[in-house]
């Protein structure tokens, strides 16, 4: 189950199923400004750097790290997984040397950080076996199997799928995700399997596709426990006073995080 949580004034969620230091960010309790209020961690969209620094600051305190402490990735909308480690510390605006859509480690204190603004975060926690991940899929790195590799990779550190636990946090949600026939081929491609549950037609005909369940149902296929697997119902586009959204934004905006460390 997801929970909201405050420190300050900054809200985020947490899940239940993460049994590690987490948390989603919402807009809420950050000190940018105007298009970018309040809470933006978005560091090319045009804010002031300040502000931006200091929405780090308040981000860390969920995990009680500071604001260059965070490994962090340069997402391309692909299916890279890196293995980070204490070398992947990375002050806020100096350049990311590397491309990847997933983060994971066993490196104890390290917090690792993804962007979102209408794709769907998914974090991962084997606490067993002190593994976690942090994976930015949009529908691209959805069915190019971003997931696959971020359990592959945590398994060669140790992890087990039977003791990873899954939260799949705010992005955007069925009702609103229009698709092409293209996108709803790549995912039944994906999965392997008939995907008829996970999409509908809007009132214009159109195919929505239910992103958050399509990854859901990949994980149980790569092992993990559906009771292991908590999935938020909060939609990024029905909710932007609350969260950041790409699309109804149209791009002029900032992004929200998912952290995590153990």
């Amino acid at each position: 189950m997801f929970t909201e949580k405050t420190i300050d004034s900054m809200v985020y969620l947490v899940s239940d199923r993460i049994r590690t230091k987490h948390g989603f960010t919402t807009r809420y309790g950050g000190v940018s400004t105007g298009i970018y209020s309040s809470l933006n961690v978005g560091e090319n969209r045009g804010d002031d750097p300040a502000c931006v620094r200091e929405n780090y600051a308040r981000v860390g305190k969920i995990l009680g790290v500071g604001p260059d402490d965070f490994a962090t990735t340069r997402q391309i909308h692909e299916a890279t997984v890196r293995v980070a480690d204490n070398g992947d510390r990375r002050k806020v605006f100096d350049p990311v040397p590397y491309d990847a859509d997933g983060l994971v480690t066993n490196v104890p204190g390290l917090p690792m950080m993804i962007y979102i603004a209408d794709c769907i975060p998914v974090l991962l926690c084997d606490g067993r076996n002190g593994v976690i991940g942090a994976v930015h899929c949009g529908w691209r790195s959805s069915v190019a199997d971003i997931l696959k590799n971020a359990v592959d990779e945590m398994c060669r550190l140790g992890a087990e799928p039977e003791w990873i636990g899954a939260a799949i946090g705010p992005g955007i949600g069925w009702d609103h995700f229009e698709v092409g026939p293209e996108v709803v081929d790549a995912a039944r491609h994906y999965l392997g399997e008939e995907i008829d549950d996970l999409v509908r037609k809007n009132e214009n005909g159109k195919d929505m596709l239910d992103l958050k369940r399509v990854n859901a149902r990949r994980l149980i296929q790569l092992g993990l426990r559906e009771d292991h697997i908590d999935i938020s119902q909060e939609c990024t586009m029905c909710k932007p006073e609350k969260y950041w959204s790409h699309r109804v934004t149209g791009g002029q905006r900032g992004s929200q995080c998912a952290v995590i460390m153990l």
